[in-house]
Formats: structure tokens, C-alpha cells, sequence
């Protein structure tokens, strides 16, 4: 590994978690065309902190949600010892968002006994290429639904665990969590601009449970090697940076009905990675 290689890494780490283009699908192709290993060779530890970078960006961007939903958990436990007769006032839109991430959460877990194969597939290129066009179909035909209304005070239970749905299913390489949980969300009737907090702000428990599960499998493998920390660190930085100008970009392409345009990226590069693993071995 090479200070040029962590940067490299980073910026697509940045980029494509919080753009609609996997960056799963992504950092396996990158690392299967141009890292000179293979996908299965990865430093997991490298991986983890690429990831906790972006997960950094997310709090960093939506600071005033993640402090809110904190103060919010807290005070809902308080309320539920504390609450006497009578008819309970609706919860704080902030309440309720904890509540839906919560819910969205839930179908991670029939993730965990097929983990072993979600991570084989990682390896697999022609998957991986398949999925990516399989990401831009599905950009496609999200962007042209119809602007909905919904928000954390109207947005249903049935909802987050829909989107909580999309999100296990993003959990493959090539598979947008992005993408498929912001599309997700369109087809729910959520407003863009909420589609995307939602999708960002859900993906902290995810990514946070995610990365601890992976430090304990590098834990058992006997730690890592102390001279690639600052290369590590480096790679870290810069996907958080990119990561944070990356959810600006999101945001304001959403509210302008241009998410879709994600579409032919992801069928260029499927498609060309998809014709290019026949030829590179």
C-alpha cells in the first residue's frame, strides 16, 4: 500500500458511499482493476476506517439532527417511566425520527446469517458489475415517481421498515445503500429532501454496527501492521472531506429532480467492468 493508493481510496470511499454508485461496488472493482489484489486480499482494517470517515461526515453534516435525536432518546425513555394517565402527546418530530431509524434497522439483522456470503460476493466481479446496472435501473425509475409529502411527523412505521428493507439489500456489492434506500423512501411518498436526511441518518447505527463486527474479526486475526497506520489515517481523512461535499451534492441534485442522472454511471461502469473481467485475471 502506497500513500497515492490510500488517497485514491479514500476520495472513492467519500464519493461513492453517499452518491448513488455503491461505493462497495466500487472499492472491489478499484481494488480488483488497479489495487493489484484481490477484493478477498483487502486490509479489513483499512476498510473499517475508510468507512468510519464517512460515518464522521454524516454526524458532522447533520449535527443538529444527530444532538436532537440524543436528547430526544433519552427523554423518551424518561417519558415512558414517567408517563401517568391520560392520553400521551404526539412525539416530537426528532422522537419519532429515533423510533424509524430504530425500525429501519431491524432487517440488518437477517443480514447476519448469510453475512459469509454478502463478503464472498465481494470477490466476484461479474456480480458486482451486474448490480452496478441493476443500481441504475432502479435510480431510473425512482427519480420518476411523483414528489411526495411525507416527513419524520407523517412518515409511518411501515415506511422506515420498508426502507430498512432496501437498506439489507444494499448491504451488496453494487447494491447503492444509498440509492436504494433514498429510492426506497421516494416510493414511500417521502419528500426528496427527507428521503435523503433519512437514508444518511439511518445509516449510522448501520455503519457504526457494521465496522465494530469487522474490527473484532481483526481483532481475531491478530491486529494490523503499526508502519500502515498513518496511510490508514490519511485514507480516513480524505473520505470523510469528500464524503461531507459528496451528501451537499446528493441533497441538492434530489431537490432538483436530478437523481436519476446516477442511472448512466452506474450503467457505464457495470458495463464496462461487467466486459473488462473477462479480459483481466
Amino acid at each position: 500500500m502506497s500513500y497515492l493508493f490510500s488517497v485514491a481510496m479514500g476520495f472513492l470511499q467519500g464519493v461513492a458511499e453517499f452518491l448513488p454508485i455503491s461505493s462497495s461496488g466500487h472499492l472491489a472493482l478499484f481494488q480488483y482493476f488497479f489495487g493489484g489484489q484481490n477484493p478477498e486480499e483487502t486490509d479489513l482494517l483499512f476498510t473499517v476506517l475508510l468507512h468510519f470517515g464517512t460515518l464522521v461526515a454524516v454526524c458532522v453534516y447533520y449535527w443538529q439532527d444527530v444532538v436532537d435525536m440524543i436528547r430526544e432518546f433519552f427523554l423518551g425513555i424518561g417519558s415512558l417511566f414517567s408517563q401517568k394517565g391520560g392520553r400521551a402527546a404526539p412525539p416530537p418530530p426528532a422522537r419519532r425520527l429515533v423510533l424509524m431509524i430504530v425500525v429501519a434497522t431491524l432487517p440488518l439483522f437477517a443480514v447476519l446469517p448469510v453475512k459469509s456470503k454478502v463478503e464472498a460476493a465481494f470477490t466476484n466481479v461479474i456480480f458486482v458489475s451486474v448490480a452496478l446496472i441493476a443500481t441504475g435501473f432502479l435510480l431510473f425509475f425512482s427519480d420518476r415517481v411523483a414528489q411526495g409529502r411525507k416527513t419524520a411527523r407523517t412518515a409511518t412505521i411501515k415506511d422506515a421498515l420498508l426502507v430498512g428493507c432496501a437498506q439489507a439489500v444494499g448491504t451488496l456489492p453494487g447494491i447503492s445503500r444509498a440509492g436504494s434506500t433514498i429510492s426506497a423512501g421516494m416510493l414511500c411518498g417521502f419528500e426528496r429532501s427527507f428521503a435523503v436526511r433519512f437514508s444518511f441518518l439511518m445509516s449510522l447505527p448501520a455503519v457504526f454496527g457494521a465496522n465494530l463486527l469487522e474490527l473484532i474479526d481483526v481483532a481475531k486475526e491478530g491486529g494490523f501492521q503499526m508502519e500502515l497506520l498513518p496511510m490508514y489515517l490519511v485514507g480516513m481523512a480524505v473520505s470523510g472531506v469528500v464524503g461531507y461535499f459528496a451528501i451537499r451534492l446528493v441533497n441538492l441534485l434530489a431537490d432538483k429532480g436530478k437523481f436519476g442522472k446516477f442511472a448512466y454511471y452506474c450503467w457505464a461502469v457495470g458495463l464496462i467492468s461487467l466486459v473488462a473481467s473477462f479480459f483481466v485475471k
